[in-house]
């Protein structure tokens, strides 16, 4: 006759924090949005505005002055690329930021991925201007020991106060977790 095993029990649900993984758990992943570029998605524009108005301007003030038309060409089209560029900006910029590490990739055409890992962080910062409350969008600075990167400011993000103190949670437990402390001279 044999025996059937018996399951093992549940694991109890009155337990105030979740069981330790090694499972990779996804904070941010993307690039900041438009409005996290603030000043710039409308100084660009308005850049770009009084460039293609330039020629105008010129012709008006010194009508006897014949302007080449490579100089009314280069500054339409120059002006009407203006805007783009914040665009472009946030768009070569992409950040992924998990419960272990940050990976902070850019680039248009060649890629460059710099990944900075939670154990090496000394220090965390946290910036939102007015503009950035108003937008719910900000600024997150990473001081580490990491020889490639040193500092790592993560702008325009959106929701950014939760991101910070998760951060801030999960620097301490992966330097718990590796034995890591910190020595204050003196």
């Amino acid at each position: 006759m044999s025996e059937i095993p018996t399951p093992p029990p549940p694991p109890p649900t009155d337990r105030p924090h979740k069981e330790p993984t090694d499972a990779e758990e996804i904070y941010f992943e993307g690039s900041p949005p438009w409005r996290g570029l603030g000043a710039k998605l409308l100084l660009w524009p308005i850049a770009g505005v009084i460039l293609i108005v330039l020629p105008f301007l010129v012709h008006r003030m010194m009508p006897d002055t014949a302007l080449p038309l490579w100089f009314w060409a280069g500054c339409v089209v120059v002006g009407l690329i203006l805007p783009t560029i914040p665009m472009l900006w946030a768009k070569t910029k992409r950040y992924r930021i998990s419960n272990y590490r940050i990976d902070f990739e850019r680039g248009i055409f060649a890629k460059d991925i710099d990944t900075l890992e939670l154990w090496h962080v000394e220090d965390l910062h946290f910036h939102q201007s007015l503009l950035d409350r108003i937008l719910d969008v900000g600024s997150i600075c990473v001081t580490s020991h990491d020889q490639n990167m040193p500092e790592l400011t993560i702008r325009g993000i959106p929701n950014p106060r939760p991101l910070f103190e998760t951060l801030k949670q999960r620097v301490i437990a992966v330097k718990r977790a590796r034995g890591v402390i910190k020595m204050d001279p003196g």
